[in-house]
């Protein structure tokens, strides 16, 4: 599946890995059921998802916290939509 694929598709795919699943959910707005996913999953790929989704709520500086937990540089709200893509490109590898 490619990143435009999880994007575009109306319902859940299954046989998703947990950082597939939050994407999926933070693109189709329950923002909440993404962040729950991104909390359990202990890595800097979940760190990352995490940052995302704090810049999504708003929240930058909780956002910072997790860009650096993950090794990752800091992005704001207008690059929302290219580190989605990136970080799904990442998981979807």
């Amino acid at each position: 599946m490619t990143p435009a694929e999880l994007a575009a598709t109306s319902s859940l795919p299954s046989g998703l890995t947990p950082e597939a699943v939050a994407l999926w959910h933070a693109k189709h707005g329950s923002w909440e059921s993404a962040h729950n996913i991104a909390q359990d999953i202990p890595t800097k790929l979940g760190s990352w998802i995490h940052a995302l989704l704090h810049v999504i709520e708003g929240d930058q500086w909780n956002a910072d916290y997790w860009f650096t937990k993950a090794g990752s540089p800091s992005r704001g709200p207008k690059e929302v939509n290219d580190l989605w893509l990136e970080i799904a490109a990442t998981i979807l590898k």
